[in-house]
């Protein structure tokens, strides 16, 4: 303390002898005012207190820690070296009376405020350090005046404004390092006229603006560093004329055109990168590498060049990192490649090169030249047939290797052990069968292994060696056998998928002993029995847990409680029995929890709406007894689903629940019950045995397949639909197709005391194949339950007033319409122009559907293919949940086979034009995939906001093709106006930051991808729904 008042006593008395002075006058001794100047400058920072203690007075200011003064009289200071001395605080504006200094280096510190102007009167100052600190404001332009600087650096603040035009005066500066900052504007043409300029960086700041031309007169640029910016314009032919350029870094900016000829005879050149700009295309020409001698990085990625990959790469022989993907080349790899000795980093991922001959893998047997390989990655390709023995001879060297995403086939390697260097292998969603091959014990040092999507087989004995792991992925595969105890060796592991698989017996207690796995634990869509282990209450971190649809029985168990951080908890599908454990309610970051269709009972607890973060439950299908909770989720119809609990009351009107008798009926009244039940029974009987001669009349007078009756659906009259539609009044006409139109009603419930909303869907008989969609949209709903399906509220199968055959379904009631209808507004039509929808609503509506197709492929009581998935055929409730409707084209499988499967010459064309599978087109059957590449468009819909027949495609453009050329340059400008709008004013008005800017603008380029992955031409290489979902929820999650 002592000290630091003695510091602010000299500072005082500085300040108060400084201001008597006039300007440039100076005091007696130069001597006392360098030692005033440095103590008013530690004045005002805070630091080490031995640092501070050593600025003392007591000894002589030259020898304090960081000080330099001159050897030769005067004995002035002349640097202030203070580099990462953990200083916080400003820089005093003192500073600037060291007039003899030379140099002054502040960086790495904690610095804040702005940069004083009083810098500018070191008029010997030959360089200025400030970099890595916390410094605001923008450059004072009195930097100009310090005319001998020749090195200023003030990369990683937080400065922003214009880069200032006086910095052209500082004809002696060799180096400019401004990168990591926020400046904007454009780059000032004074700065082109410093002779000598070595060094010259910009990097991630917002300066925008075309790339001057007259950078060229820059003879002595060894360094252009120009990355992440907003620059626009072309790149300029000029920077060829650069005769020593060495760095030349021009990625993620907004260029667009081509990469003039000229830059390819740069010889000096070492790196270069146009990586993620927005219409950068064209083509590498033959010769492009024939004058690189010195290049070792290229990076070219996300963009749309074209073309194929010329042999001359293997000209610039000391290339080190090739990075090419996210572009449209096309053709083979070319095998010259393997004679870049110094390779270490291959990426040509999401790109069209392809394989289709053995001959064509033969860049793969090259590669094993290069041994200092690291990285190869080529996922989301076209490379096919069977992967070569030769990859196991690729370098020891090799850290990562993801061929994922390809039509692979054949199994894998055995000898892939060889490369026990290997950390990351991603071979997801290919067509590898067989085992997994027992040298893969050998990778030791592996981390993450993904064989997700694969036709797989036999058991996954070898991967418990893999002690490393962080990740695991091996879901929808055909693995078998039990689970090996061996897994609980992975004691590093976050995350384990073990889903869709063919997996026996039950669930190893070991797995529940591995303190590290938090992000996720899927066992869903197996065959494991047996109870869930008390020992899951140690997965402590856990936030996911999937083990639904196997045949697990046996009581919840109580220590899942102390999963604190569960999110997710999924068991629907199963045997599990007794009550819902009290210690759930210990879960209070719980989400989503699906406990549907087991064989629990008791009552449905009340904390479960006390939940604050719970918003999806499902507990149909149990024998749940007693009143429903209406506090929480289960004030929210659209998050609760109770349904198939016979005795369940209470709960919301929305539930459709009875109300709860105010008392239990007491014991004295049982023997009066019995005669009561009795009676009723027989009445039921008799009642049963007459509706169901009636129902035989009925159905045998019309002709009327049986698949027509629905349980749990009665019929309802013709006369009650004239009713409730005002005798199908074209007020009410909500809509009308090729097989009949819908028209709104209200229909009076059983007690008649509330009408409901309900649309009505009236066939048009005369219509060949109606009377059949009819049948088979009866047959494809009868027992399907979920909440992402148009609910059927009842049929009516009669006679109209003119005596012909009279054929209806009638549906819960959409408020909001179709999907169509807010993606394509009416521009005439004031109340559905208005209608619009935000980012996370459409990821949300996306996510809904995926859920309902993943119900009908896979959940439900047979497989259903919906075979006409479109926008029209998704309806919004007044919650804005997406429902799928329209079956009248689906198929239902059964054993594998289709039943009520239409011919084409029956039915016509399978599907709607733009949505249609391609292989519909050529006759072939319908499967599950055809309903995935429909989900595909649908998601390119809603992002471009573009029907998949838009009339300003050009001739033979698809909606696919579309975005998948401007994928890797204009997303901006391919998504649906009003949504980049939105997502403009929003990050414009709300304030927003780059991170989120640039959060919601990858969620974007996510989506096309995700659609794009979807609508695959080849049906085995699309992404199953179970995937669909997992990306749609990690999209989701990053937008909220």
């Amino acid at each position: 303390m002592e000290g630091r008042t003695r510091l602010l006593l000299l500072s005082l008395l500085f300040l108060f002898s400084h201001a008597r002075l006039p300007p440039g006058s100076r005091s007696s001794s130069n001597t006392t005012a360098d030692e005033l100047a440095l103590l008013s400058f530690m004045s005002m920072l805070s630091g080490p207190s031995a640092l501070l203690a050593s600025w003392n007075t007591s000894t002589n200011y030259c020898t304090w820690p960081g000080v330099a003064c001159s050897r030769r009289p005067p004995v002035r200071v002349v640097s202030l070296l203070m580099n990462s001395f953990n200083l916080s605080g400003k820089i005093s504006p003192f500073v600037g009376n060291l007039s003899f200094l030379e140099k002054l280096n502040l960086g790495n510190n904690q610095l804040i405020g702005e940069i004083p102007p009083e810098l500018g009167r070191l008029a010997k100052l030959q360089l200025l350090n400030l970099s890595a600190n916390s410094l605001e404001g923008s450059i004072p332009a009195t930097i100009g005046r310090c005319t001998e600087l020749k090195l200023l650096c003030l990369t990683n603040n937080k400065l922003q404004g214009e880069i200032p035009t006086e910095i052209g005066n500082l004809k002696n500066l060799l180096g400019l390092f401004l990168f990591t900052n926020a400046f904007s504007g454009e780059i000032p043409q004074s700065l082109t006229e410093l002779p000598s300029m070595v060094h010259l960086t910009f990097y991630d700041n917002k300066l925008s603006g075309e790339i001057p031309a007259s950078l060229s007169n820059l003879t002595n640029l060894q360094f252009l560093g120009l990355g992440k910016n907003m620059l626009t314009g072309s790149i300029p032919s000029s920077l060829g004329l650069l005769p020593k350029l060495s760095w030349l870094d021009l990625g993620f900016n907004n260029l667009s055109g081509v990469i003039p000829t000229s830059l390819w005879n740069i010889s000096s050149l070492v790196m270069f990168s146009v990586s993620q700009n927005i219409m950068l295309s064209g083509t590498i020409p033959p010769n492009a590498f024939n004058n690189l001698p010195h290049l070792q990085k290229i990076y070219m990625d996300n963009n749309q060049f074209h073309g194929q990959i010329p042999a001359s790469i293997a000209n610039a022989s000391e290339l080190e990192h090739v990075q090419l993907g996210y572009n449209l080349f096309s053709g083979i790899v070319p095998p010259e490649i393997g004679r870049l000795r110094n390779l270490s980093w291959l990426e040509l991922s999401q790109t069209m090169l392809e394989a289709k001959e053995p001959k064509d893998w033969e860049f793969l047997t090259a590669l094993t030249n290069c041994s200092q390989l690291r990285i190869l990655d080529m996922m989301f390709c076209r490379l096919g047939g069977v992967l070569p023995n030769s990859v196991s001879n690729l370098s020891t060297s090799l850290e990562i290797l993801f061929l994922g995403h390809n039509p692979i086939s054949g199994s894998i390697p055995r000898d892939i052990g060889n490369l026990f260097n290997l950390q990351i292998v991603d071979f997801a969603q290919n067509n590898f069968t067989g085992t997994i091959p027992s040298s893969f014990s050998r990778l030791t040092n592996l981390q993450g292994l993904t064989l997700y999507g694969n036709k797989f087989s036999g058991p996954i004995s070898t991967i418990g060696n893999l002690t490393e792991l962080n990740y695991l992925y091996l879901g929808a595969n055909g693995f078998s056998g039990g689970i090996p105890n061996t897994l609980g060796n992975l004691k590093k592991l976050l995350e384990l998928d073990l889903s869709r698989n063919n997996f026996t017996g039950s669930i190893p207690n070991a797995l529940f002993n591995i303190p590290t796995l938090s992000e996720g634990f899927d066992l869903s869509y197996n065959n494991l029995e047996g109870a869930i282990p008390q020992e899951i209450g140690n997965l402590k971190n856990l936030v996911q847990f999937h083990a639904e649809f196997n045949k697990l029985s046996g009581q919840i168990p109580s220590t899942l409680g102390d999963c604190q951080l569960l999110q997710s908890l999924y068991l629907q599908n199963n045997f599990l029995s007794g009550n819902i454990p009290s210690l759930l309610g210990q879960l209070k970051g719980l989400e989503n929890l699906d406990l549907s269709s087991n064989n629990l009972s008791g009552q449905i607890p009340k904390f479960l709406g006390d939940l604050r973060m719970l918003y999806y439950l499902n507990v149909s299908f149990n024998s749940f007894i007693g009143e429903v909770p209406s506090t929480g989720v289960f004030a929210n119809s659209s998050g609760v689903s109770v349904q198939g609990n016979g005795r369940l009351c209470g709960g919301i009107p929305d539930l459709h629940l009875p109300l709860c008798s105010l008392q239990l009926p007491k014991k004295k009244h049982k023997l009066l019950a019995v005669p009561i039940v009795i009676s009723i029974a027989a009445t039921l009987a008799i009642l049963s045995s007459l509706y169901i001669l009636l129902t035989w009349h009925r159905r045998s007078k019309t002709k009327t397949p049986s698949t027509m009756f629905m349980p749990g659906h009665p019929c309802i009259s013709y006369s009650q639909l004239v009713k409730a539609t005002d005798s199908f009044s074209p007020s009410n006409l909500l809509g009308s197709g090729s097989f009949g139109s819908v028209y709104k009603g209200e229909l009076d419930d059983q007690d008649g005391e509330s009408r409901n909303l309900v649309a009505v869907k009236v066939l048009k008989l005369q219509t060949p194949g109606a009377l059949k969609s009819f049948i088979v949209e009866c047959e494809a709903l009868r027992n399907m339950r979920h909440r992402n399906l148009v609910k059927i509220v009842t049929t009516c199968a009669s006679i109209d007033s003119r005596g012909n055959d009279f054929k209806a379904i009638v549906y819960d009631f959409m408020p909001n319409g179709s999907l169509e209808g807010w993606l394509h507004p009416d521009a005439n039509d004031v109340q559905t122009e208005q209608r619009y929808l935000d980012l996370a609503e459409r990821v949300t509506i996306l996510l809904d559907v995926a859920y309902a197709l993943d119900y009908l492929h896979s959940d439900g009581p047979v497989p259903v293919i919906h075979c006409d998935l479109k926008s029209s055929n998704v309806l919004l409730d007044a919650d804005m949940v997406a429902h799928v409707g329209d079956f009248g084209l689906a198929k239902i499988i059964v054993d594998g086979s289709l039943i009520v499967q239409q011919s084409v010459s029956s039915m016509g064309f399978r599907g709607t034009i733009g949505y249609a599978a391609p292989e519909y087109g050529a006759g072939n059957v319908v499967s599950t995939n055809g309903d995935i590449y429909s989900y595909g468009i649908l998601v390119l819909e809603m992002v471009t906001g573009r029907r998949p027949t838009d009339s300003t495609f050009r001739e033979g453009l698809s909606l696919r093709e579309y975005v998948e050329l401007a994928l890797h340059n204009g997303t901006m400008d391919i998504i649906d106006t009003r949504l980049s709008l939105s997502l403009e004013n929003e990050f414009q008005g709300v304030g927003e930051g780059d991170s989120s800017q640039n959060r919601k603008t990858d969620c974007l380029i996510a989506l096309l991808k995700l659609g794009l992955s979807c609508s695959e031409e080849l049906p085995s290489s699309r992404m199953p729904t179970g995937e669909i979902i997992k990306e749609l929820l990690v999209i989701k999650g990053s937008i909220l």
